[in-house]
């Protein structure tokens, strides 16, 4: 895999406050005791499926929603769908079942997600709004104001 980094620079307040830095996890099972060396200090996770897969969408609640509310509890997710340009497709769609986008929006809504996003890397298409909403939902989760824990201690 290719490695791309990209630097971005100039005078300070010139519109280039956010770094965005993205982990690709690897998904298979060899990797279960490895994959969560990755999380602290994750600010956003993204959950993916692709459209074109009923049992990645199957995953995303009896898997990766349970693996990351147990190793990162609290971070904010954003449910995305993949490969939106295979329902252009009506050979494929005729073929494979697809996911709807209705049924990611009551997947996010029962899970809790930030958004439910849908893109295609392939034509590019809903790509940007998927990173514009991660970048969002970090800036609203970190000014959220926190509930300090209470220090009474009951003896």
């Amino acid at each position: 895999m290719q490695n791309i980094k990209c630097v971005v620079v100039g005078d300070g307040a010139v519109g280039k406050p956010i770094n965005l830095g993205l982990w690709d996890t690897a998904g298979q099972e060899d990797y279960d005791r490895l994959r969560p060396l990755s999380y602290p200090q994750t600010d956003v996770f993204l959950l993916c499926y692709a459209v074109s897969s009923p049992s990645s969408f199957e995953n995303i609640k009896n898997k990766w929603y349970p693996e990351i509310k147990h190793h990162a509890p609290g971070v904010p997710f954003i449910l995305v769908g993949t490969k939106t340009d295979l329902r252009k497709d009506p050979e494929f769609a005729r073929k494979q079942k697809l996911i709807t986008s209705e049924q990611g929006q009551m997947l996010a809504s029962e899970l809790g997600a930030y958004k439910h996003c849908e893109c295609s890397a392939l034509t590019q298409e809903g790509l940007k709004p998927v990173f514009d909403e991660a970048i969002r939902c970090v800036l609203e989760f970190q000014n959220k104001p926190t509930k300090k824990k209470s220090k009474c201690v009951v003896c």
